[in-house]
């Protein structure tokens, strides 16, 4: 599973990517749009800020997974959200929107689910490292 260190340097260097290219570079990755997440800290209160992929859009929602690639444990923005679902979404056109976080139940995420691993196959395979349920969260404009 990547350290934190890893996934830090990864958002780190995809950030840098599309500021130095003035977002020709580093918009979606595997056909996936990218995003800059925005959620408050649930211990430090302060805001924190993760780029992600959304392999579903539906007009202005965006569906976002937790998977942090399989690891035993969900990603510190998935804590952070389900304490304070008020997020901000940063697109790479330099868009920013308020949005409203919620974590998907399994009757609403069982659909989902199956679309998202069927377009995108490697997150099939994050499901099989790890023994929970990777969750889906619907991103929707406040």
């Amino acid at each position: 599973m990547p350290s934190n260190f890893t996934l830090k340097a990864t958002n780190a260097a995809h950030r840098a990517l599309l500021r130095i290219s003035f977002g020709r570079w580093g918009t979606e990755f595997y056909g996936m749009p990218a995003l800059e997440l925005t959620t408050i800290g649930r211990k430090s209160g302060r805001p924190r800020s993760v780029m992600l992929t959304a392999p579903i859009v539906d007009g202005d929602e965006y569906i976002i997974v937790a998977s942090r690639a399989g690891d035993p444990t969900h990603p510190a923005w998935y804590w952070n959200l389900r304490d304070n679902p008020a997020v901000e979404v940063s697109f790479p056109d330099g868009r920013h929107m308020p949005m409203t976080a919620s974590v998907l139940p399994s009757e609403e995420r069982a659909p989902l689910w199956t679309r998202v691993v069927a377009d995108y196959p490697v997150y099939g395979g994050y499901q099989e490292r790890t023994t929970r349920e990777i969750p889906l969260v619907r991103l929707t404009p406040r």
